[in-house]
């Protein structure tokens, strides 16, 4: 049995397949994988120090992870949404049609 966490995360069975599916995608981004094999670490009782070797991300990034998907599940993985940058031409300045209008000399 590995060295207990602090951390206590317990999944269910759906959670569960989906991370798994997640660990072993060859096609998913890589945050996504390192995101599921985290919880699945954390889930089997781990240390946060032997996942942070395991996977390369410092103890402060797992305990984010942990405590993002304690509060939101699966959806607690995902990115926040980024200000970005701004639209240069704004949406309601467009014609009914949707082509943005050109005005002539």
């Amino acid at each position: 049995m590995p060295p207990r966490t602090p951390i206590r995360i317990e999944l269910s069975d759906a959670e569960r397949c989906e991370l798994e599916r997640t660990a072993r995608a060859q096609c998913a981004p890589h945050r996504e994988v390192v995101r599921a094999r985290v919880i699945l670490r954390l889930a089997e009782g781990h240390t946060v120090s032997a996942i942070g070797r395991e996977v390369g991300l410092e103890r402060r990034i797992i305990r984010k992870w942990a405590e993002r998907f304690q509060r939101k599940r699966l959806q607690g993985l995902e990115d926040n949404p980024r200000s970005g940058r701004p639209p240069r031409f704004s949406p309601r300045r467009r014609s009914p049609s949707g082509e943005v209008g050109v005005r002539a000399a």
